[in-house]
């Protein structure tokens, strides 16, 4: 258990290459000994407001503990198809003699992200048995699939001449296409892809940065994305504002 709690520690600081505060290895080290969750695994993920559960990980808690079934089933009366709104009931029974622990999901487009928007019947069924399992065994905090997505005006990637003319960088337009095409490609959420270049290029907008740093963003982007595809996600949601919590 210490070399898990060990090797944790280490895979959360190369991951998210931030500084922790106390507060959040202590809780880490709390998870890790109390739940085995195991961070390379993908069983935790590390935002700005601190520690997220996944269902990767409840899921696989779940078997450690020889969970003896997951029944789900939407709450008919509270879906309205038209509008995109599902909500699912979940109950997790730990043991074959359990009367089960119950818990609730619901999404529509206002509460999902760009990447799973037209999946909302499926992400309000996820969060009702993330929130399941989580009261079954006791975990405190959320879950990532839990946060809903407060919709924000998606600003564009700005407009750079290859030239130079009309832009002091002089990146070309053909690299913002390639941008944009990885981002159709691999169904990655604007806003959050923008986060990350500023803060890969190290600039306060994008708009500042050299043609030379956009370039070299864009190929750790496109190698990241056919190479770990579920990696680069975690990478971009750890760029959701703060906002976006959720009370577990």
């Amino acid at each position: 258990m210490a070399d898990l709690w060990r090797n944790n520690l280490r895979a959360s600081r190369r991951r998210w290459k931030t500084d922790l505060s106390e507060q959040s290895i202590e809780m880490l080290k709390f998870l890790t000994l109390e739940h085995k969750f195991c961070v390379s695994e993908g069983d935790l993920i590390w935002l700005k407001s601190g520690w997220y559960a996944t269902h990767t990980g409840l899921l696989r808690l779940a078997h450690r503990n020889r969970c003896a079934g997951i029944h789900t089933r939407p709450a008919i009366e509270l879906c309205d198809p038209k509008t995109h709104y599902w909500s699912f009931e979940a109950t997790v029974f730990k043991t074959k003699t359990c009367r089960g622990f119950v818990g609730y999901g619901d999404a529509d487009p206002s509460n999902v992200s760009l990447l799973v928007r037209g999946a909302e019947m499926r992400v309000a069924e996820t969060r009702a048995v993330n929130r399941a399992l989580r009261n079954a065994y006791g975990i405190g905090i959320c879950s990532v699939e839990e946060i809903g997505t407060i919709p924000n005006p998606l600003e564009k990637f700005p407009p750079q001449k290859a030239n130079g003319n009309g832009n002091k960088n002089g990146s070309g337009p053909k690299v913002r296409d390639r941008l944009c095409q990885l981002i159709r490609q691999h169904k990655l959420d604007p806003a959050l892809v923008k986060a990350y270049a500023v803060d890969f290029c190290g600039t306060k907008t994008l708009r500042e940065s050299s043609r030379d740093q956009i370039e070299n963003f864009i190929r750790q982007l496109a190698d990241w994305a056919e190479k770990d595809r579920n990696a680069l996600l975690c990478q971009l949601n750890s760029y959701l504002p703060s906002e976006q919590k959720v009370v577990a």
